[in-house]
């Protein structure tokens, strides 16, 4: 007579590889560094496009986000809240573009498609300025008012941590880092000096 074996797994929190990483980001005085990216580079985890066209958009005669950080292979949208037009251009390694004298939005979004920092800038309005962080990693984050950032699911294994902010004194900053917890904690101090966000200048008669 056979005997009917029923063989029942039990899954358990800790069989779960995923994990979660909290950063905060400072400068000397301890004061929060907002705008800061944070990317995770491992080979085996290269960047995946944003599923939908992102947008940096124009208003009060400023870019806003004053940084963006995408994936490489996404898609720019630029629109113009602006009554006056804008001339919006880049001239960095990473990307090369304008998008000529224009009110509303553009024709086409803009592929960025190598990594690197892409600046912002306006040939009609000389205060405006932005940056345009594209990553090679599909783990990126930035960091919010508070200077936190944070990475959920993130396997366990080791990643080279590099940061980036355009105010800091160094092109970007690496390290290693290993993920074997299922939650950690990490504080960096950039050497950085914090400026004053572009503002908006007052509207003129030739902005209409």
């Amino acid at each position: 007579m056979h005997k009917l074996i029923l063989l029942v797994v039990f899954f358990l929190p800790w069989q779960n590889d995923a994990a979660t990483l909290h950063i905060k980001v400072t400068d000397a005085a301890q004061r929060p560094v907002p705008y800061t990216v944070i990317e995770l580079i491992n080979d085996n985890y290269p960047a995946e496009p944003e599923p939908e066209v992102v947008h940096v958009i124009q208003k009060d005669l400023n870019f806003q986000p004053f940084v963006s950080m995408v994936q490489q292979g996404t898609l720019i949208d630029f629109p113009n809240l602006d009554k006056t037009r804008h001339h919006v251009y880049s001239f960095s390694k990473a990307k090369i573009f304008e998008l000529r004298l224009y009110a509303g939005k553009p024709e086409a979004p803009v592929l960025f498609d190598q990594a690197g920092v892409v600046t912002l800038g306006c040939n009609i309005h000389d205060n405006m300025l932005a940056y345009i962080y594209v990553s090679t990693s599909r783990f990126t984050a930035l960091t919010d008012a508070n200077g936190d950032a944070h990475f959920n699911d993130l396997p366990q294994t080791s990643f080279q941590l590099k940061t980036w902010h355009p105010w800091q004194k160094q092109p970007s900053v690496s390290e290693e880092i290993s993920i074997s917890l299922d939650e950690q904690y990490r504080n960096i101090t950039l050497d950085i000096t914090q400026q004053a966000l572009p503002q908006a200048r007052k509207k003129g008669f030739d902005d209409y």
